[in-house]
């Protein structure tokens, strides 16, 4: 599977970028900037190599297989692929547990846009 994609970021994806940014800024904008373009480098391979990522395994043990990550130390990069596409979905502390991320994620977004 060696063709071009686009990388896509989602809103999500973003603001945690952005965070993880302004969180390393504080204490040295040098690293800062060091952090940002190590994320951008790594994620930028997915154009030619999609399935380089491993499958999330937290997600695997639950029987979702379709979502991949990055590990980039000390972050994981959340995403999944279609036929053109890369949709990163979320940049996360290693540190973290990705379900209880993805669980406070989906709360949130039901609080935000509740069913009528």
């Amino acid at each position: 599977m060696n063709g071009r994609y686009q990388v896509l970021w989602s809103k999500t994806a973003e603001q945690d970028l952005f965070a993880i940014i302004a969180f390393i800024h504080e204490a040295s904008p040098q690293a800062a900037l060091k952090a940002f373009a190590k994320i951008k480098a790594k994620t930028g391979d997915l154009l030619s190599f999609p399935e380089r990522g491993r499958i999330v395994p937290e997600l695997l043990a639950q029987g979702i297989a379709h979502y991949r990550e990055l590990i980039i130390p000390p972050w994981r990069v959340i995403y999944r692929f279609s036929a053109h596409a890369v949709y990163v979905f979320a940049v996360i502390d290693s540190r973290r547990n990705v379900e209880d991320v993805l669980l406070d994620r989906l709360i949130r977004l039901n609080h935000e846009n509740p069913l009528p």
